[in-house]
C-alpha cells in the first residue's frame, strides 16, 4: 500500500506561503499572490492541496473496491437507489480508510524519502488530511446504517478493522486480518442490504476472504524492502519476496475453487473454466514479478475480475 520511489524534500508546501509573505511585503511591486522569486500564485497553491488530498486517499485501492461494491449492489438485483446507497457507504469507508494511512504514515513516509505521499512531502498537511479522514468516517456511520441495521453494522466493522491496521496491525503479523474481514464483510453487506436481510452464502464470504488475503499479499509484494527499511514487519514482510510470492497463488486458486465448487450440485462447465483461467493467472503473475513489479498484483485482479463473475452468476445471498 505505499510507494517505494524517492521524494522531493518535504516542506514543498510551504515554500509558496514564504513567498506570498514576502511579496506581501514588497510596496506594490508585485501582486499578493505572487512573488518576483517564482512562488507558487495562492489560487495555484489551494489547487495543488486540493490534489494532493485526493492523491492521500489511495484514490486507486479506493475506486476499485468502491466499484467492486456497487457490481456486487447492482448484480444482487437491489436497484439504483438502493445500490447507489450502497455505493456511497462503500466510498466514504474507503476515502476515510486511505486519508487514515496518509495521515498515520506521514512522518514516516518522510523520513524514509517516500514519493506520492502528499501528507508527507509538504503537499498538504497531516491535520487536514486527518480532517478529511474524520470527515467522510462521520459520513460512512448513517450511509452504512441506512443499508440496514445488520448490513451497516458488517460494513462498519470492517471499516474499523482497516482502521485498526493503519494504526497498528500493519507492521505486526496480523497484517493480513483486516484485508480477510473487509474483503469478506464486502458481499455480506450487499446481500443483508437486500429487503427481508437474507443472509449471505457462505461461499462468497469465504471466497471474499480469500481474495482478501491475497490482495494483502499483491499489494505489499513489491515494497517489501522498502518497508522493511521503514520499520514495518507484516506478514508479507516476515515471509520475504520469496516466500510471498510462492504464497500468493494459494488463496487465488483457493477463492476460485470455493465459488466454483461451493454451491450445491456438481460445478458446471463456467465454474472449471474459471477455475483454469484463474490458476493460469495466478501462477503467471508472481512468475513474472521480477520483470514487473506489480505483475502480481495485476494477476491478482484479473483472477478477482474473473471471481466476480462466477460470484455474481451464483448470487451473493441464499440459503
Amino acid at each position: 500500500m505505499d510507494a517505494t520511489d524517492r521524494v522531493s524534500p518535504a516542506g514543498a508546501g510551504t515554500a509558496g506561503t514564504a513567498g506570498t509573505a514576502g511579496a506581501a511585503g514588497t510596496a506594490g511591486a508585485q501582486p499578493v499572490d505572487a512573488d518576483p522569486a517564482g512562488a507558487v500564485p495562492a489560487e495555484a497553491g489551494r489547487r495543488g492541496r486540493v490534489m494532493g488530498l485526493a492523491l492521500a486517499c489511495h484514490p486507486g485501492p479506493a475506486l476499485a473496491v468502491t466499484a467492486l461494491g456497487c457490481t456486487l449492489a447492482l448484480g444482487s438485483g437491489l436497484g439504483g437507489p438502493r445500490s447507489a446507497l450502497v455505493t456511497a457507504a462503500v466510498l466514504t469507508g474507503q476515502l476515510s480508510v486511505g486519508w487514515c494511512n496518509d495521515a498515520y504514515d506521514a512522518r514516516r513516509d518522510a523520513d524514509a524519502g517516500r514519493r506520492g505521499k502528499p501528507a508527507a512531502d509538504g503537499t498538504v498537511e497531516a491535520r487536514a488530511v486527518w480532517a478529511a479522514a474524520a470527515i467522510a468516517l462521520a459520513l460512512c456511520v448513517p450511509l452504512s446504517l441506512a443499508c440496514g441495521a445488520l448490513a451497516g453494522a458488517v460494513h462498519l466493522a470492517a471499516v474499523a478493522a482497516a482502521w485498526l491496521y493503519n494504526l497498528r496491525l500493519k507492521a505486526t503479523a496480523l497484517s493480513w486480518l483486516p484485508y480477510v474481514a473487509g474483503f469478506g464483510a464486502l458481499p455480506a453487506a450487499v446481500a443483508l442490504s437486500l429487503p427481508g436481510g437474507p443472509w449471505p452464502r457462505w461461499w462468497t464470504v469465504s471466497a471474499g476472504a480469500l481474495l482478501g488475503f491475497a490482495a494483502h499479499l499483491a499489494d505489499t509484494l513489491p515494497d517489501i524492502a522498502a518497508d522493511r527499511a521503514a520499520g514495518i514487519r507484516g506478514l508479507p514482510h516476515r515471509l520475504g519476496a520469496r516466500g510471498t510470492r510462492l504464497l500468493l497463488p494459494v488463496p487465488l486458486l483457493g477463492a476460485t475453487a470455493v465459488l466454483a465448487f461451493g454451491p450445491p450440485g456438481p460445478p458446471d462447465a463456467g465454474g472449471a473454466a474459471a477455475l483454469v483461467l484463474a490458476g493460469a493467472v495466478a501462477l503467471a503473475g508472481p512468475a513474472l514479478g521480477r520483470r514487473w513489479r506489480k505483475a502480481a498484483l495485476a494477476g491478482a485482479v484479473a483472477v478477482a475480475a474473473v471471481d466476480l463473475a462466477l460470484l455474481l452468476a451464483r448470487g451473493v445471498a441464499g440459503s
